[in-house]
């Protein structure tokens, strides 16, 4: 391996930054125009979350298949091949086609958050390791900045040009990025094409896909049997596909590794944050917006209320520049449970003043500390003892495994919230979000109790 000079790491390192922030801000996109996709193209509410939904589905099921070209020769050609599918899914959602277009190329365009995994590949084997744990660690917060960056601008410009010229700033910013990992991803050494286990690949997206389903679309449980159906599918396909991957010469995800005590800590730590953390999220963006008639809430409009994520984004930033330098003095372990407090403090700050502006506007700016921390530090953690040649495949999974805690917390969200609305009224109790922040807490101690089981040997592969 050949590294670069000073001045192509420093290169290296902002191209694949640049590149994971515009899949960020593509793959947000859904959020802030679900109501506009409905009045605009005449869907229901239902059918327009697909716009956001789909995108994850896409990026997980495509995350393991990407990982696996990460260990190979054709990193370089997969990076592409997937920015040019990104491309071309940000052609359909700007052109004036039908709402099933739409949903094709939301698809084609949450590939990109499943190749941030790549990208992380990329930074660990041909950045220097002090360039290469900063430059994962931006990376990882990338999500983070982007839904700052990419909520309020989307808002705004939908407002002011309309839902397809919206959706056409994601399609600029993904030609962009197109360019910019053609002129900077190095080369691909040469190899042996990789073996893709096209059965095994079915049977994990089909498992991914029902577990997904069943948490974040509650519509599937209704009638409950149906639910239930989907679940045991999706159990049979993720049983086929471990049976299968166990068996394969070349797995997609070498499940051995996985089960090493290091990466399945650090992976069930990740579940159980991402719960919390989109619990509270998602708590702090509905109340923002909540109506004042309610007798609560500040009823901000789309933009203003995408706007104060502006806080999220800045301290998430701050947060992956600064937690890897902490971790490296005091482990990553008790970086990951320093992180995970804060978002328990953004929970006690909304649960404790909840009719003051400042303190909601702070509980969301101590929450984007917490969730960059906490993304910043995880790739030291899951990969703890992980060859470089099975980088890109464990943080796919890790990635995978931040979707279904996303998922379960904003299913977990609308639950409480659901719990705590009176009959016949469409806006929940006030006494809903106390009760819902409050059971952050619990959750995010038990995320950082998992990350601390086995203290000692804070030592991570990275460095």
């Amino acid at each position: 391996m050949t590294e670069p000079g000073v001045h192509g790491t420093c290169g290296l390192s902002r191209a694949l930054v640049a590149v994971a922030l515009v899949g960020a801000v593509v793959g947000s996109l859904g959020a802030p125009l679900i109501t506009p996709v409905a009045t605009g193209l005449h869907v229901s509410l239902a059918a327009a979350q697909w716009t956001l939904t789909v995108t994850l589905f896409s990026g997980a099921i495509a995350g393991p298949v990407l990982g696996r070209l990460g260990g190979s020769s054709y990193r370089r050609a997969a990076i592409l091949g997937t920015l040019a599918l990104v491309v071309l899914g940000g052609a359909l959602t700007t052109a004036p086609l039908p709402f099933a277009f739409l949903l094709i190329g939301r698809g084609l365009q949450g590939l990109g958050v499943g190749a941030v995994a790549l990208l992380m590949s990329v930074a660990r084997d041909r950045l220097p390791p002090q360039r290469s744990a900063s430059t994962i660690a931006s990376l990882s917060v990338a999500s983070t900045v982007g839904i700052g960056v990419g909520y309020p601008l989307i808002g705004l410009l939908e407002q002011v040009a309309g839902l397809r010229t919206a959706y056409g700033l994601g399609f600029a910013l993904s030609v962009a990025a197109l360019v910019v990992a053609w002129r900077a991803i190095p080369a691909d050494e040469s190899g042996r094409p990789p073996r893709i286990n096209v059965a095994s690949a079915i049977l994990l997206g089909l498992g991914i896909l029902g577990v997904l389903l069943v948490i974040a679309v509650p519509g599937v449980w209704s009638p409950a049997w149906s639910g239930g159906v989907v679940l045991a599918t999706a159990l049979v396909g993720l049983g086929g596909w471990a049976a299968l991957e166990l068996r394969a010469a070349s797995p997609l995800v070498d499940l051995r590794l996985l089960a090493q005590p290091a990466v399945l800590r650090a992976n069930a730590a990740m579940v159980v944050g991402g719960v919390g953390m989109y619990l509270q999220f998602s708590l702090l963006t509905r109340y923002l917006q909540t109506p004042v008639a309610a007798g609560y809430g500040f009823g901000l409009p789309g933009v203003l209320a995408g706007a104060a994520l502006i806080p999220f984004s800045a301290l998430g930033f701050v947060a992956g520049k600064l937690v890897p330098r902490v971790g490296g003095r005091i482990g990553e372990r008790w970086t990951y449970a320093g992180a995970s407090g804060c978002v328990a403090i953004a929970a006690v700050l909304l649960a404790s003043a909840p009719d003051s502006l400042v303190a909601v506007l702070g509980s969301m700016t101590v929450l984007g500390f917490g969730v960059g921390g906490v993304s910043s530090v995880m790739p030291r953690l899951v990969l703890v003892g992980v060859p470089r040649s099975e980088t890109a495949s464990v943080l796919s999974i890790n990635q995978i495994v931040r979707a279904v805690g996303f998922s379960i917390g904003s299913a977990l969200a609308g639950l409480l919230l659901a719990a705590a609305t009176p009959r016949g009224v469409l806006i929940p109790d006030q006494r809903g979000y106390v009760v819902a922040a409050l059971v952050v807490l619990p959750v995010m101690a038990a995320s950082a109790t998992i990350a601390l089981r086995r203290p000692g040997d804070h030592h991570s592969y990275l460095t």
